[in-house]
């Protein structure tokens, strides 16, 4: 598999977080987010379709051996003060160190890390860049739909 380009990855991210739920429709989740950041933001996203709340979002598509430090996550977490904002999702390709992970656990703000192996597992779940290669159905009868009583 070739490595994509940032746009692919940012679009990878929209196609998430519309399949989670987020965002409202596709069109008005891709003009939030992909667009260039402005103070350490990558994008912004509706948290419900009515857009009652808004989720903060950086993207980095890093190298499996290029784990994202506390440093990294703090400057996140300064834009968010900076914008007023109280949800950030960070996504990234690698992984977490031990210390970035602590940092979010006492925030005040709800900051949420998505490491490379779980954001290949929402993908799954949600059908996002996957394909189902066979499925079996099995039918059995329903004995409540027959009953009378």
């Amino acid at each position: 598999m070739a490595l994509n380009s940032p746009a692919f990855f940012e679009k990878l991210i929209v196609d998430l977080l519309v399949a989670m739920g987020y965002g409202g429709t596709h069109s008005s989740a891709a003009r939030q987010l992909g667009r260039a950041g402005d103070g350490g933001i990558d994008g912004v996203i509706d948290e419900d379709r009515l857009g009652l709340d808004r989720i903060y979002v950086q993207a980095k598509r890093y190298a499996p051996e290029s784990a994202i430090g506390r440093p990294a996550v703090q400057g996140f977490v300064g834009s968010l003060v900076g914008f007023g904002a109280t949800k950030g999702v960070f996504v990234t390709t690698s992984s977490f160190t031990t210390q970035a992970v602590d940092y979010v656990r006492n925030l005040p703000q709800s900051v949420i890390l998505i490491d490379g192996q779980r954001l290949a597992a929402l993908m799954i779940e949600h059908g996002v860049g996957v394909r189902t290669q066979r499925s079996l159905a099995l039918q059995r009868l329903d004995e409540d739909f027959f009953s009378e009583d």
